[in-house]
């Protein structure tokens, strides 16, 4: 049997609507597309007409780490939030601290965190970080007493709506002293 176009895209759409999970083109085309001899290039074509089409809606098809998802658009976040009793978890300055060098430093260790934030990190954080899937330990530092380094997972990238690391945000460097006293300048002149 073979499918024709309409057919395929609704198939990878209900397929898409019903995972638990993204899914990747190569997934899609050896779990549920084998028996129908389906090209990687033609499912990743109904990908992009699929994404096309929920463009304008609710809900739009995005690309992330770990595959393809459907997920509501950003601007309806907080009409949304309202549909769940259970709200999301907040977490620390700390914490977020902690993601954000493990996120743009990576690998590393606990030890070079604590150096950068100036404090040290508890294992609450660490284990908080771990429970929700964004970090992993991905080795040891070949120093002595071996400490664990750190990187972020696919989880941490699928749920912060990224394919990649490359698309973090830019850091802006720290103003250095004379940039900061020339500016004070330029505003007292």
């Amino acid at each position: 049997m073979k499918l024709n176009d309409q057919q395929l895209l609704q198939v990878i759409e209900a397929a898409l609507f019903v995972a638990e999970q993204p899914m990747t083109a190569v997934q899609l085309q050896e779990q549920l597309l084998a028996a129908y001899s389906v090209s990687n290039a033609r499912i990743k074509k109904a990908l992009a007409e699929l994404q096309q089409h929920y463009q304008n809606r609710g809900v739009e098809l995005v690309q992330v780490a770990s595959g393809y998802r459907f997920q509501s658009k950003p601007e309806f976040a907080a009409l949304l939030a309202n549909l769940w009793q259970e709200k999301p978890p907040r977490y620390s300055q700390a914490l977020l601290e902690t993601l954000a060098l493990i996120a743009y430093r990576q690998p590393i260790t606990r030890g070079e965190i604590e150096d950068v934030r100036g404090v040290s990190v508890s294992s609450q954080i660490m284990k908080t970080l771990q429970e929700r899937g964004w970090i992993k330990v991905v080795g040891h530092r070949e120093v002595p007493g071996r400490p664990q380094l750190y990187a972020t997972t696919k989880t941490f990238l699928d749920d912060f709506n990224i394919k990649d690391l490359s698309e973090l945000p830019a850091i802006a460097e720290p103003a250095s002293a004379t940039t900061a006293e020339t500016a004070t300048n330029d505003r007292v002149h």
